[in-house]
């Protein structure tokens, strides 16, 4: 083989290389992205059936329900718009309760009920997640004056 064909071998052989590194990288960022998504969103059909996302939204007066025999939670999350049915099992965070704003990370069942695998509440009583305010504000939902202040 001459000296321009050894090159060119080397050089293909490099392409094919970055190639499958880049195919890897990729596929192994689709499997780990969470999108966000309001609970008008999920409702309308835009959410993911069975692919992890996040759901954000306000916790529904009078919705959360819990189970006497171990630690699952039922609740509604909304954002005014819409409501999506969560349940969770696991401890909640010390700042959950109803009115409250949340972010849940899970999946969405056939059935429209959001499985989550964890549950974030804001920090104190200033702080909403950006994406959960920007949702309240575009449903109208929410009298939020200063949403992303801490």
């Amino acid at each position: 083989m001459s000296r321009r064909g050894k090159r060119g071998l080397i050089v293909l052989i490099l392409v094919l290389g970055v190639g499958a590194a880049s195919a890897m990288v990729l596929t192994a960022l689709k499997q780990n992205m969470s999108l966000f998504f309001s609970p008008s969103q999920v409702v309308a059909g835009e959410a993911p059936v069975q692919h992890v996302f996040r759901v954000g939204g306000l916790v529904e007066e009078g919705s959360v329900e819990r189970s006497g025999e171990d630690l699952t939670v039922r609740f509604a999350l909304t954002d005014g718009g819409a409501v999506v049915p969560v349940t969770y099992t696991g401890i909640l965070p010390d700042l959950f309760r109803e009115g409250q704003g949340i972010v849940a990370r899970g999946r969405l069942q056939d059935d429209g009920l959001f499985v989550a695998e964890e549950v974030l509440a804001k920090h104190d009583e200033n702080y909403m997640p950006p994406e959960v305010a920007e949702a309240l504000i575009k449903q109208g939902g929410a009298n939020l004056t200063n949403p992303h202040s801490k």
